[in-house]
């Protein structure tokens, strides 16, 4: 018999089966295999068999613990060393992950006895959390130092002078609607947007244009089908919100800037499509005196305090009685130029008294309420205001053009 295998009368005589030069598993697995198991209990007796159970047992849990704590010990060496984030969840991956070292130590757990796989789990549990926030606390860490070292990288001489940024401005169209709509907000105005699309019905039919008026044919107006166009003035959006003001709450003073559109040949006074602001004020014991007043005042702010408005009598299906508005000229004064034609006036807006039709159907009470309307063109006006001769001018986005015109930002 070799070294690896003993009688039993030499296993009995040794009275420490957990010592001495024979492994216990050899020899446990040696027995087992030639059939000693019953005849080793039943010669050494109970006690001393039950011993040596004990102490294959014991062996295998200390050499599952012996392992882990080595892992444990490598792996937070590992933590400890690595020096970005990549590193640290390969580390993670290798240590904790399904096929790492730590689950093939734990899989020899079958060979312990019921009792001692708790405490085997336990104590890798312990050393599996210890690892994880071994590696949690490094990755805080890596970041806290790439976050500092972003920081100093990107930092910036706020003593330093910044670089220049070329200041932008609105369009000169736009430049002048805001003068517009800041003037009537002072006023108590609200600015109501409308569709371009519009229906026949709010563009003719509710301002009065009977279905004979030249505006309604197909020369003057873009059609899309028999019902809805292209509005040819923002005069709806007032149409439009007269059927819903509610009258018992206050009066309605509005006005309604936007683009419309006309079949119009292109030239240096027409276009197709241009903006209008027109403007609405319905209330009870509304005269003409407030129309001159509220005009005035749009002429001296658009342009200069110098200026002085005149009402010349005219015609519009939507006013009764209707005005054409004439301001005095501001590069003459009044003396007469090729500005003015030597006039000393220019036209600039139309308006009037708003028509009792009108307001009948739109469901107000002509009997009760009245008020004004007027309608003037920021193309006209920028015209006049920079002396500019030709309105396509506008539209060619030129910035050796726009950029003439004062307003930044």
């Amino acid at each position: 018999m070799n070294d690896d295998r003993i009688s039993l009368p030499e296993l009995a005589l040794r009275d420490a089966p957990f010592h001495g030069r024979y492994p216990m598993k050899s020899v446990m697995c040696l027995h087992m295999k030639q059939g000693w198991y019953r005849e080793a209990s039943s010669l050494l007796g109970t006690r001393l068999f039950q011993c040596f159970e004990k102490a294959f047992e014991r062996n295998g849990t200390m050499n599952l613990k012996d392992k882990l704590e080595e892992l444990k010990e490598k792996g937070l060496e590992e933590i400890k060393n690595a020096d970005d984030s990549k590193k640290i969840n390969e580390i993670r991956v290798n240590l904790l992950g399904k096929k790492g070292p730590i689950t093939e130590v734990l899989r020899g757990m079958r060979d312990l006895s019921a009792e001692e796989r708790p405490k085997v789990g336990s104590f890798a549990n312990a050393i599996k959390e210890e690892l994880a926030t071994a590696i949690a606390e490094k990755c805080e860490e890596i970041e806290i130092e790439r976050t500092a070292k972003q920081l100093e990288k990107e930092k910036i001489d706020v003593t330093m002078p910044g670089f220049p940024v070329e200041e932008g401005q609105p369009h000169v169209l736009m430049q002048v609607i805001d003068e517009i709509e800041k003037l009537f907000i002072g006023m108590g105005f609200q600015i109501v947007d409308g569709p371009e699309v519009e229906e026949d019905h709010y563009n003719f039919e509710m301002l009065n244009l009977p279905p004979d008026h030249p505006a309604r044919d197909m020369q003057d107006t873009f059609y899309i089908n028999d019902r809805l166009l292209m509005r040819t003035q923002t005069s709806p959006v007032q149409a439009r919100t007269m059927e819903v003001h509610d009258f018992s709450k206050g009066p309605l003073k509005m006005i309604s800037p936007g683009k419309v559109y006309r079949r119009d040949t292109d030239d240096a006074t027409h276009s197709h499509q241009f903006h209008q602001v027109e403007g609405l004020v319905i209330d009870k014991n509304i005269t003409m005196g407030d129309l001159k007043g509220t005009l005035e005042l749009v002429a001296k702010t658009i342009f200069g305090e110098n200026r002085e408005i005149r009402l010349r009598p005219s015609y519009f299906p939507f006013t009764e009685p209707s005005v054409e508005v004439d301001v005095s000229c501001f590069k003459c004064g009044g003396k007469g130029c090729s500005v003015c034609k030597q006039s000393g006036w220019i036209e600039v807006l139309g308006a009037g008294m708003v028509h009792p039709n009108v307001l009948k159907m739109a469901g107000v009470d002509s009997e009760v309420y009245g008020g004004f309307a007027f309608g003037l063109g920021p193309d006209r006006f920028a015209m006049l205001k920079y002396g500019v001769d030709d309105i396509r001018e506008f539209y060619l986005n030129d910035v050796r053009f726009l950029s003439q015109f004062s307003q930044k930002g």
